[in-house]
């Protein structure tokens, strides 16, 4: 019983996150789930999920973005507008 409110806590705190905040969240521990498991170690654990949050995170920065492209004007500066 204590597992399962846990688990409807984690879920309930993660709905409210941004799609940036919840990538690094999944990423930091499914990071750490595999780091842990592949070298059998809380140093490992602890790199992959680091590893993992960066990942997850570069990953909810572009869905955070979604519909945008990256344009280049005649003077080859840079910006962001609605994809055509």
């Amino acid at each position: 019983m204590k597992k399962i409110i846990a688990a409807i806590a984690l879920v309930g705190a993660l709905a409210s996150c941004t799609a940036t905040e919840k990538g690094t969240a999944i990423g930091a521990g499914t990071g750490a789930l595999i780091g842990g498991v592949a070298t059998h170690s809380w140093g490992g654990a602890a790199v992959g999920a680091v590893a993992g949050g960066l990942v997850g995170n570069l990953i909810g920065q572009s869905e955070d973005r979604r519909g945008y492209c990256i344009y280049r004007d005649r003077y080859g500066r840079r910006y962001e507008a609605r994809c055509r």
